[in-house]
């Protein structure tokens, strides 16, 4: 009997790297299992080097998401790694990292085996990036996509960097996101390969043209030469143009997907079900009825956005900014508070005992609006805490509101009734911070009621090695 074939995913997301190794399994309802998957926090942060940006600016260094992801490798069985036969990447959609075509990368031999680090390479600019404000976003062009541009989306960061760091952007000749910059890296790229998923992340990209907005752009004096060239999502990008680890040279490698759209294929069992992921940032995402097309112009004020998927279909996508990463914020004040009073704890100490209060208090009349970010949609609002009373001030009242607000933050962005017409009938519950907390799984029950199935433990990682391993099996098929 032939060997099943394994294939590799790997996501390079916003605070970590995650690395998973499936094999096909036909008699598995999924028609695949997870052989070894491993974790590894990026801690990646920079300074910003990028002048006028030092207070909003969100940057990350390449170098350590790289050994991040080399250990993550390293970590999984080496008689697996000899065995793939593909490679999935996804990753943090919206950001941008440049480089000098030729010299992205060096090989060099590792401690185990041949790795690549980056040479001319410039910092990530991640999507948290703030360094566009309102007044910058209004004084850009109007794109001819569906899309509207947000600070943080490729494109408007190098408008920004055009404008106050012209010298920066000489100094490199091709851009991606960062998975996209992984895969060139591993495949030798001589131009940087995008998919639309990627694409329309960036903003200034007509989903049905398939094809930047160039002309546009270009009267505006961006530096169109960086954009990527367009490549379908779940083909290939090229071939491993060195072994890598363990991994034989002459893998082929998919072009980079965006981590929501990995997200949602590794657990969309059905057309009928809806993908809510609450981890750094949250999205509810459902597949939109056959034939949907958006409209042609942007809405920023719509809290709902529509974005490629795969076989030219869409997904409907409420993406909030505020999420885990409130949860994150509110326990560093916490942390915070705690050593101004000359006591010290830890973060982790911290969490689990404000998820203890909150899931014994069942109920709380306090309101917070978590939106400590602000929205896409409503960039310029902030959080608040209302109907404050003196018998709802214990930790359990308030973790129990900050949960209820991230989640009624989304059901007020893409709402129980919107869903049912689109035909959903189902929510499969996902990301690490819904995986661990109780408290957040109880108000997703209540603000949806619809059966919701928790602890799918999918993610980004699995879904883009899934997209390799079908299109494997497809070809052998045929």
């Amino acid at each position: 009997m032939a060997a099943r074939p394994i294939t590799l995913g790997i996501d390079l997301g916003t605070t970590s790297v995650k690395a998973a190794l499936l094999r096909a399994a036909p008699n598995e309802p999924s028609g695949f299992v997870v052989l070894a998957s491993c974790t590894r926090a990026a801690r990646a942060e920079a300074a910003v080097e990028s002048a006028g940006a030092v207070s909003q600016g969100r940057e990350q260094d390449v170098s350590r998401i790289l050994q991040a992801l080399h250990e993550c490798l390293a970590a999984l069985p080496r008689q697996q790694l000899r065995s793939v036969v593909g490679i999935g990447v996804s990753g943090q959609m919206h950001g941008v990292v440049f480089w000098k075509t030729g010299q992205g990368c060096e090989w060099i031999e590792g401690e185990i085996a041949p790795v690549f680090e980056p040479r001319a390479v410039s910092h990530l600019v991640t999507w948290q990036d703030g360094r566009c404000s309102s007044e910058f976003l209004a004084s850009l062009p109007q794109p001819k996509s569906h899309l509207s541009v947000a600070t943080g989306f490729g494109c408007a960061t190098i408008f920004w960097l055009l404008k106050h760091c012209p010298e920066f952007l000489k100094s490199y000749d091709a851009a991606g996101t960062i998975h996209d910059y992984v895969v060139a890296m591993l495949c030798g790229l001589p131009r940087p390969l995008m998919s639309d998923q990627n694409a329309a992340s960036w903003g200034y990209f007509n989903t049905q043209s398939q094809s930047w907005n160039v002309e546009i752009l270009r009267s505006s004096g961006f530096p169109v030469h960086l954009l990527p060239d367009i490549s379908e999502p779940g083909s290939v990008a090229g071939r491993t143009s060195h072994m890598w680890l363990e991994i034989p040279e002459g893998t082929e490698v998919g072009v980079a997907l965006g981590d929501l759209q990995a997200s949602v294929y590794s657990c969309m069992a059905q057309r009928t079900d809806a993908v809510l992921n609450i981890s750094t940032s949250v999205q509810l995402a459902a597949s939109m009825p056959s034939g949907f097309q958006p409209g042609q112009t942007p809405d920023p004020t719509a809290p709902v956005a529509y974005f490629p998927y795969f076989d030219r279909t869409y997904l409907g996508v409420a993406a909030s900014l505020n999420g885990g990463n409130v949860l994150a914020t509110f326990v560093h004040m916490l942390v915070q508070w705690m050593a101004d009073l000359g006591l010290e704890v830890e973060e982790s100490t911290v969490y689990s005992r404000m998820i203890q209060a909150a899931v014994q208090q069942r109920d709380t009349h306090l309101t917070i609006t978590p939106t400590v970010l602000g929205e896409r949609h409503l960039p310029d609002q902030l959080a608040s805490v209302t109907s404050i009373s003196s018998s709802d001030l214990s930790l359990g009242h308030v973790t129990r509101a900050l949960c209820r607000g991230i989640v009624q933050n989304l059901h007020s962005m893409l709402p129980i009734q919107q869903l049912r017409e689109w035909g959903v009938e189902r929510v499969m519950g996902s990301g690490s911070a819904l995986s661990r907390n109780e408290v957040l799984k109880q108000e997703v029950q209540r603000a949806f009621p619809l059966p919701v199935s928790f602890g799918q433990d999918v993610d980004a990682a699995v879904g883009a090695a899934l997209v390799v391993l079908r299109r494997h099996l497809n070809q052998k098929d045929s």
